[in-house]
C-alpha cells in the first residue's frame, strides 16, 4: 500500500500514460492527481497538498525543465519530490542533478511497478530528509545545500550527477555511521535494483574524484568488507 495515502501529481500530456500511471499508484494505495500540461499541474499544486509529482519532460505549454524550475523557486513546493519521465537519456543525470533538483528520472518506455517502486522509495528518502531538519551539510570544506541541490568545496561548486548527489547526501546526513553497500543500494537504487554493490563502489570513487577526495579518504572512509561513512 501507499505511505499513509500519500498524494502523488502525475503531469503528462498522453492520456493513456496517465491513467496507466493511475491506475497503478491507487492500486498501490497513493492518490493520485492528474494534469496534461504545465498550467494545469501548477494550478493544481496551487489548491492541494501534493506529496510528490512525476512529471513528464516534454509538454504542449511549458516544459518540464520550466515547471520544475518553478517548483525549486517557490516557497510552499521548494521541497516537494519530483520523478522526471523522459525520452531523453543522452546526459539527463547531469541535468537534474545539477539544474533542475528533481529527485529521479525514468526514460520512457518505462515499467510503471517501477515506477512504483521509484516512487516509493523517493517518498521514504524525502521523509528522512525533512526529519532531519538540516538544509546545510558541512564536512570541512565540504558543503551539501539540501534547498538548492548543490555541493561545494571550499566554496567552489562541484558537478555530480544525481545518484552522485543522492549517495553523497545520504553519508552525509549519517556522519559517523558506517553504511553497507548493500543499504546504500537499496536507499539509492530501491528495491527493485538487480545491480552489484560494485556499483556503490564505482560512484564512491567518481564523488572522490569530484570532491578532491581521489585515495585520500580526507571525507569519505572505506571500512572494508563493509561499506563507506563520512569522517
Amino acid at each position: 500500500m501507499g505511505q499513509s495515502g500519500k498524494t502523488i501529481l502525475v503531469v503528462d500530456d498522453e492520456e493513456n500514460i496517465l491513467e496507466l500511471i493511475r491506475y497503478n499508484l491507487e492500486k498501490s494505495g497513493y492518490r493520485v492527481l492528474t494534469a496534461g500540461n504545465g498550467s494545469d499541474a501548477m494550478s493544481v499544486l496551487e489548491e492541494n497538498s501534493v506529496d510528490l509529482m512525476v512529471l513528464d519532460l516534454m509538454l504542449p505549454d511549458t516544459d518540464g525543465v520550466e515547471i520544475c524550475k518553478k517548483v525549486r523557486n517557490s516557497e510552499k513546493y521548494d521541497q516537494l519530490p519530483i520523478i522526471m519521465l523522459t525520452a531523453k537519456s543522452e546526459e539527463i543525470d547531469r541535468i537534474l542533478g545539477l539544474e533542475l533538483g528533481a529527485d529521479d528520472y525514468m526514460t520512457k518506455p518505462f515499467s510503471v511497478k517501477e515506477l512504483a517502486a521509484r516512487v516509493k522509495t523517493v517518498l521514504r528518502r524525502s521523509g528522512s530528509n525533512s526529519s532531519a531538519g538540516k538544509q546545510l551539510l558541512c564536512i570541512k570544506d565540504l558543503e551539501l545545500d539540501l534547498t538548492r541541490h548543490e555541493v561545494k568545496v571550499a566554496n567552489v561548486p562541484i558537478e555530480l550527477t544525481l545518484k552522485e548527489y543522492d549517495l553523497l547526501k545520504i553519508l552525509m546526513m549519517n556522519q559517523g555511521k558506517v553504511l553497507s553497500r548493500n543499504y546504500l543500494l537499496d536507499e539509492i537504487w530501491g528495491y527493485d535494483y538487480f545491480g552489484e554493490t560494485r556499483t556503490v563502489d564505482v560512484h564512491i570513487r567518481n564523488i572522490r574524484k569530484k570532491i578532491g577526495d581521489d585515495g585520500l579518504e580526507e571525507y569519505i572512509e572505506t571500512v572494508r568488507g563493509v561499506g563507506y561513512k563520512i569522517k
